[in-house]
């Protein structure tokens, strides 16, 4: 493995930090550093200026949950069974506690880890999904989406701007959770995000003095709906509360770095951001924007699956952009090679892509899949990209993707199988604008055969986990402070 590894004063070498940022519903066209021309964003920004920016990069899934599942395994969702959709407060299924996560490849490196922020993989029988079974020391976070609980009456802009729209009624009030205590039910947004820096403070200066490398996980709820900030970032940006929301997770990135650079470790931590999936078009302007990408959240589109990534590392990875395919499948071979950890011994998807990042050199795979929010045998992927070439097998519209002028994208542009598949040059058209003819072009003809080669022999691998989400609720297993009490939902506050 490449070790890229630090000298400490006494001579013996220290493995990198690592800290994983991921964002929510952003968009491809959302940050200053993609072209958004109001974002204020100026930390991203700085990443992207110093380090390396992608133009390429990945998700796997165009909802939160199963995004979430490859992300920490390197596996599609297909495989840990986290599909179809996303978890829910009394889920009874999770991310399957025999899947390995990053912190868990990790550990036996002698890593620190810590999650804050959306878990999103499932809560259960006491909390038998929460990240520390998942290989994490400490969590700090809402264990699913900030919008699975009644907003209407919380506050989520200073002094008191309640929340926009109504968010799940019916359910327990979202919980901020340190480990597996409940801390407060309903979470205090306006603080939230100090909450969540102080952590992390905590975290990266405890693990420095102690001279042990870490790896601090930061799923961001930003800039997922209902959008809120505290007093620090609300009004302070040219975007509405959408802008607040963004500008709040840019500050909290601001102050990661600061702490790394107080602690004196920010030359040996590698910064990788990313998001989990496209905007939620239908919030329109309360929702984020795709750039130059078709359609959003929901679909199998570029603008549902394609996200900013930038990865930084201050003299170790040179400044520059990639065109280069990757996505969050590699994240965890990449981190296990840079650390000399071993890999787990399943079906991993991802490649490692540490030449990319050092050297700006060239990807491990030409290929992407496309899976549809609910997967199935019978359909299988509905896209699937080589090269610069994306094949749809299946389109359909998204009711996250609503309210665009493009009639393909909302929920009321119904599944439709192409045979041969819709084909489009990602190079020169990633709005997916143009579909080539196969027939005008001949020579297609032999890339149609490889991208029908290459699907099938990828499918020969793909064996489906049991759907964890399948599994349904129990109103029982929602996290509430108090469970003894009565009536519930509304008694769980503390």
């Amino acid at each position: 493995s490449v070790v890229l590894w630090f000298l400490l004063s006494d001579g013996a070498a220290s493995p990198p930090n690592f800290v994983l940022l991921f964002a929510d519903d952003l968009g491809f066209g959302d940050l200053g550093c993609y072209g958004h021309p109001t974002s204020l964003t100026p930390n991203l920004d700085r990443l992207a200026a110093g380090g390396l920016r992608f133009t390429d990069f990945y998700c796997t899934s165009p909802v939160c949950s199963p995004s979430r599942a490859s992300l920490l395994t390197g596996r599609y969702q297909t495989r840990s069974g986290i599909y179809p959709g996303v978890l829910y407060p009394g889920s009874i299924g999770g991310l399957p506690l025999n899947e390995t996560t990053i912190a868990e490849v990790l550990k036996p490196q002698g890593y620190a880890t810590a999650a804050m922020g959306k878990w999103h993989l499932g809560f259960g029988a006491n909390g038998m999904f929460l990240p520390t079974n998942q290989g994490f020391d400490q969590y700090l976070g809402i264990p699913y989406s900030h919008d699975m609980g009644p907003c209407w009456n919380l506050t989520c802009f200073p002094p008191d701007v309640k929340c926009f729209g109504l968010c799940d009624v019916g359910t327990v009030a979202v919980p901020l959770m340190y480990n597996k205590v409940i801390k407060e039910q309903p979470v205090n947004f306006l603080t939230l995000e100090k909450a969540y820096s102080d952590f992390a403070t905590d975290f990266i200066t405890t693990s420095a003095q102690k001279k042990q490398p870490f790896f601090l996980y930061y799923p961001s709820h930003h800039t997922h709906y209902p959008q809120y900030a505290g007093a620090a970032a609300a009004g302070k940006s040219l975007r509405g509360p959408y802008g607040d929301a963004l500008l709040e997770f840019d500050n909290t990135i601001g102050n990661l770095l600061t702490t790394l650079e107080k602690t004196g470790v920010i030359n040996n931590t590698l910064i990788f951001f990313t998001s989990d999936n496209g905007p939620e078009l239908m919030r329109m302007s309360r929702g984020g924007i795709a750039g130059p990408l078709k359609c959003g959240k929901g679909t199998t589109y570029e603008g549902g699956m394609r996200e900013p990534a930038i990865a930084y590392w201050p003299g170790v990875i040179r400044r520059g952009v990639t065109h280069e395919i990757a996505s969050t499948l590699d994240i965890l071979p990449t981190i296990a090679n840079l650390a000399g950890a071993k890999l787990p011994e399943v079906m991993l998807d991802g490649a490692d892509m540490t030449d990319i990042l050092l050297n700006q050199g060239k990807s491990k795979k030409e290929t992407m899949m496309f899976y549809p929010t609910d997967p199935s045998e019978m359909y299988s992927m509905f896209a699937l990209r080589l090269g610069k070439y994306k094949a749809h097998f299946y389109t359909r519209g998204a009711t996250h993707s609503g309210t665009t002028p493009d009639k393909d994208c909302p929920v009321f542009a119904v599944l439709k199988a192409h045979d041969p598949p819709l084909l489009f040059d990602l190079e020169t058209d990633p709005s997916e604008n143009y579909p080539i003819s196969a027939t005008q072009r001949p020579d297609l003809q032999e890339l149609l055969k490889q991208i029908q080669k290459v699907k099938e022999q990828f499918e020969a691998t793909m064996v489906f986990g049991e759907s964890q989400i399948s599994k349904g609720t129990d109103v029982n297993l929602e996290p509430c402070c108090n469970p003894q009490c009565s009536p519930k939902p509304s008694c769980c506050h503390c």
